[in-house]
C-alpha cells in the first residue's frame, strides 16, 4: 500500500530533517538564446564547480548523497542534478565534472531518445542523448542515470494510463537500456501532487526530485535549487546559506 508524505509525517516514524542541498541544472552550452534560463555556459559551470571545491564541498549523485546522509556522513556533499538528458551533458558537462572530481545524477527521457526539447515552444532546439550517449553517461564513474518520465509531460494533468507509462514504464525501459537498476525519478516541470508522488513510490523508485514541493517534501519529493548562468560566487554563497531557512523539514529521509 502506498503511503503519502503527509501520513509519514503524522505517524512520526522518523524525525524531520533538513533536506540536503541539491542543485538543479539542465543544459550546458550557448546561453545567447535562452528564454527559460535553463542553460549554463561551460565557463560558468567550471567556475561554479570550482567554487564548491574551494569551500570544501563536493558534488555527488543523488544516490551517493542519500546513502551518505543515511550514514550520517553527508557533511560537505552537494547533490548535482541535470534534467532532460541534453546531449551536451556528455560533450561538455561530463569533462568538467571529471576535472573537479564531482559526480552527478542525469535525468533522461527514454521516450525521446535522440530527439530534442520539443516541449519548449520558445528558444532553440536542443538535441537529447541517444541510447549510446545514455549508456556512456551511465558507465561513467560517479554518474547516476534516473528517469524524467518518458516524454516530459505535466504528470499532475495525466490520466492513470499516461501516468503509469511515464513513471513505471520509463523506469523499465531505462533499466533495460542501461543494464542497471533505476532508483531516481525527476518530476517534469517540477509539478507534483499526492497522486503523482504515490505513483512514483509504487513504481519502485527510491527517491524523486521536485523543485518546491511544499508540504509534500520528503524522500519522494525532494526540493532543489535552480542554478543558472547568473549564479556567481556571491549568489551561490547566499543560496547555500539560506537553504536551511527556506526549505521545509523532510520526514523520513532515511
Amino acid at each position: 500500500m502506498s503511503v503519502s508524505a503527509d501520513s509519514i509525517r503524522r505517524t512520526g516514524t522518523h524525525s524531520p530533517e533538513t533536506p540536503p542541498w541539491i542543485a538543479m541544472y539542465h543544459s550546458v552550452g550557448d546561453c545567447s538564446d535562452d528564454p527559460y534560463r535553463i542553460t549554463v555556459s561551460p565557463h560558468r559551470l567550471d567556475r561554479q564547480l570550482g567554487w564548491l571545491r574551494r569551500r570544501g564541498l563536493r558534488g555527488v549523485s543523488m544516490t551517493d548523497l542519500l546513502a551518505a546522509h543515511a550514514r550520517g556522513a553527508a557533511h560537505g556533499l552537494v547533490g548535482l542534478t541535470f534534467d532532460d538528458g541534453y546531449a551536451d551533458f556528455v560533450e561538455t558537462a561530463l569533462p568538467l565534472l571529471r576535472r573537479h572530481d564531482c559526480g552527478a545524477t542525469l535525468f533522461v527521457l527514454p521516450g525521446r531518445l535522440g530527439g530534442d526539447n520539443a516541449w519548449d515552444p520558445l528558444g532553440p532546439r536542443k538535441p537529447l542523448l541517444d541510447k549510446q550517449g545514455i549508456r556512456l553517461a551511465a558507465a561513467s564513474e560517479g554518474i547516476e542515470v534516473g528517469s524524467h518520465g518518458l516524454t516530459h509531460v505535466d504528470l499532475t494533468r495525466a490520466d492513470d494510463a499516461l501516468l503509469h507509462a511515464e513513471v513505471a514504464e520509463s523506469r523499465a525501459v531505462l533499466s533495460e537500456l542501461t543494464g542497471a537498476p533505476v532508483d531516481g525519478f525527476c518530476y517534469p516541470y517540477g509539478t507534483v501532487d499526492g497522486r503523482v508522488v504515490d505513483a512514483v513510490r509504487a513504481a519502485g523508485y527510491g527517491y524523486a526530485c521536485a523543485i518546491d514541493p511544499g508540504p509534500l517534501t520528503g524522500r519522494h519529493a525532494l526540493p532543489r535549487l535552480h542554478i543558472g548562468e547568473n549564479d556567481n560566487a556571491v549568489r551561490l554563497l547566499l543560496k547555500y546559506r539560506l537553504h536551511r531557512l527556506r526549505r521545509r523539514p523532510v520526514a523520513g529521509l532515511r
